[in-house]
């Protein structure tokens, strides 16, 4: 709301990124390492973001949040002890799995370990078929079960049963007898996707049991925290990419799993503004991981069908390709002696070996500071002083173990290798899908990735990068522009030629009815529909949406229309209609950001490794850039959060609000 002093914080692996949005409109942005207990490190940026302002925590009027507390939990595997029920001879659904392999040729492929192992999984003696139910629940039988859960010390229940997609009379008795006889937290899939395909469901019903402990604790530390500085109670980042309210959260724990990368690429939209209609990639390249993300025609572009360590998660969320290379990112040498750099990250404590905090290993980091792209000068986040020597021997190390000549050609290996798993990403996003990404604008945010995103835009040709006011703490940006957003699906299978437009009707109203229940304010929010389809015959959807009243015969040239554009051709075979979905939006208004640039730009020079040799390059700071100031590359631009660099060939302007928009490409 117009002169409110609203506060947004992401939670990275190495750092918490705040951005504070004054009555005035200015922004005032911090960052400050990333704690074991995550709500600990929020609090410490918000006072920190505070007291640069001159205001009091207690002055804030709005908080919104993104953590990485889920994701974390199922990448290190370490989530609640979970038990699953399910129908009688479907235990092994969850290890059964697809029969799809990561890598098609390699027989020697590893499944991930179940979340749930076999000894806490229980059947239930019922049966639903896609028609109704032909064998109800017993309640007896589920309180006996219930009985074997607590003797096994289980600290979350999914219950996943057949067909409860479509007939979850079964599943509801069942979870009702778990969450009388149990006091811990009960999934039920009806609740959690009610969209069929058993193993999905199954899959996601467990990954929402498996995390909404941890979800539910650290939500509840935050709000504590919060309260006894008189900071409002947080509003969450879902996976989808719209703000939901805490209480919402901790009842649908899935949807937080990739919250902090959906901020990311919601910021990078909004500060594209006009570009992001022509089409954007946006990179978001942090300590830990570098996420990549498109958005076309002004839409960020969202999937159904993720996956994260190898588990599918079925609800909407942001569709973000993440690899391990971020400025944390480790780079070793293999069994093969070729440099790798990745996955594995140094994290915040002890870091590179840059930050003089004990940390040895070499890093991107570390790769850039012998690169002269950071400087001995630079402070991290506004304070953390740099160890260049530090920084040199790790690499020198690194330089020894490869066979190379030193530590300047240890960095230009690392430097190399991270830019092509990282352009990877970038063609994942867009060659792999169809797109031709020299006629996309590259957004650059995270703490790292204005340094590398020039370089990334050469190699794929494409011809602008835009470079945020606020990139290296753009996911906290995204935070206070995103719409509040909640999501329903239903399966309903049937020709699309046939389909029963009562029953249609009748599902979207129930689907509104749900969505509309998670909305604060339930009168400010629109609802939108939206329908999967596909082509007799064929095993995945598209979703497209339905505006209005459910006309099959436009639904269906939509479709053919989606169709081509994404895989190049349509056809005239009939089409199926499967699943029916709702998305109530409340949207928030847009930012209007002021940006007062300090003046002071010259900073002095450094040696800076660019083509094949050191050149005496000039080193500014960003804030005294003022509004149509323009540089030209070899030039290094220094902010708190982050560092933007400018190669030869490329040149910089900077726009009202104080985005910079680089062009070129051209080299030397």
């Amino acid at each position: 709301m117009v002169g409110e002093t609203r506060v947004g914080v992401d939670v990275g692996g190495t750092f918490t990124d705040v951005v504070l949005l004054l009555p005035d409109d200015e922004l005032v942005t911090a960052k400050v390492p990333s704690t074991d207990d995550q709500s600990v490190g929020v609090l410490a940026g918000i006072e920190k973001a505070c007291d640069e302002a001159g205001v009091d925590p207690s002055d804030v009027d709005a908080f919104a949040h993104a953590m990485t507390v889920s994701v974390n939990a199922l990448l290190e595997e370490n989530g609640a002890k979970t038990a699953l029920v399910t129908t009688e001879g479907f235990r092994d659904v969850l290890e059964i799995g697809r029969q799809n392999r990561p890598n098609l040729y390699d027989i020697d492929t590893d499944r991930p370990a179940p979340l749930v192992p076999r000894r806490r999984r229980f059947e239930v003696k019922e049966r639903t078929a896609v028609d109704g139910v032909r064998t109800p629940a017993d309640e007896g039988e589920a309180r006996d079960i219930a009985e074997e859960i607590r003797r096994c010390g289980s600290e979350s229940v999914a219950v996943c049963l057949l067909h409860a997609y479509q007939h979850p009379e079964n599943e509801r008795v069942v979870a009702k007898i778990l969450r009388e006889e149990l006091d811990v937290p009960v999934s039920a899939s009806h609740e959690v996707l009610a969209e069929f395909r058993e193993y999905e469901r199954a899959s996601t019903t467990v990954v929402d049991a498996y995390v909404t402990p941890a979800i539910d604790a650290y939500i509840g530390r935050l709000e504590e925290r919060a309260e006894e500085r008189g900071v409002p109670a947080p509003r969450i980042m879902q996976a989808n990419g719209g703000i939901a309210p805490a209480k919402t959260v901790r009842e649908h724990a899935v949807t937080t799993t990739m919250s902090g990368p959906a901020a990311g690429v919601v910021g990078g939209a909004e500060t594209a503004g006009e570009r992001a209609r022509d089409g954007l990639v946006t990179f978001d390249m942090g300590g830990t991981s570098s996420d990549v993300s498109l958005v076309r025609d002004g839409e960020v572009e969202r999937t159904t069908n993720a996956e994260i360590n190898g588990r599918p998660i079925k609800t909407p969320m942001v569709d973000v390709n993440t690899v391990g290379a971020g400025g944390g990112s480790v780079a070793w040498v293999d069994a093969g002696n070729a440099l790798r750099v990745g996955p594995r990250s140094a994290g915040a404590n002890p870091g590179p070996a840059c930050y003089g905090r004990g940390g040895t290993e070499p890093t991107v980091t570390d790769a850039n500071v012998v690169l002269g792209y950071i400087g001995g000068s630079s402070a991290l986040a506004g304070e953390l002083e740099l160890d260049v020597e530090a920084a040199h021997d790790a690499l020198e190390r690194l330089a020894d173990d490869a066979g190379l000549d030193d530590a300047l050609d240890a960095a230009r290996g690392v430097y190399r290798v991270a830019n092509a798993n990282m352009t990877r990403a970038i063609r994942a996003v867009t060659i792999e899908r169809g797109h031709d990404p020299r006629g996309f604008g590259l957004v650059a945010f995270g703490g790292a990735g204005p340094m590398h995103a020039a370089a990334l835009a050469e190699s794929l040709d494409m011809e602008s990068v835009v470079v945020p006011h606020a990139c290296g703490v753009l996911s906290a940006y995204g935070l206070l522009v995103a719409d509040e957003q909640h999501d329903s699906v239903r399966t309903l299978r049937s020709p699309l030629a046939n389909v029963a437009l009562d029953d249609v009707e009748a599902t979207y109203d129930d689907l509104a009815e749900d969505v509309l229940a998670d909305v604060a304010i339930p009168e400010e929010a629109a609802v939108r529909r939206a329908a999967d389809l596909r082509y007799v015959g064929q095993s995945f959807e598209l979703t497209v949406p339905v505006d209005g009243a459910f006309d099959a015969s436009a639904v269906a040239d939509r479709f053919r229309e989606a169709h081509e554009s994404t895989y190049g051709y349509a056809m005239d075979d009939p089409v199926e209609l499967v699943n029916l979905r709702a998305t109530a939006v409340v949207e928030r208004e847009s930012l209007s950001v002021s940006y007062r640039d300090s003046g002071e730009a010259e900073k002095g020079t450094r040696k800076a490794f660019f083509g094949e040799r050191f050149r005496e390059t000039p080193v500014l700071a960003r804030t005294g850039l003022g509004e149509g100031a323009t540089v030209d590359g070899p030039t290094v631009l220094e902010q708190n959060e982050s560092t933007v660099v400018v190669p030869p060939g490329w040149s910089g302007t900077v726009r009202a609000d104080g985005t910079l928009v680089l062009s070129g490409g051209e080299g030397e």
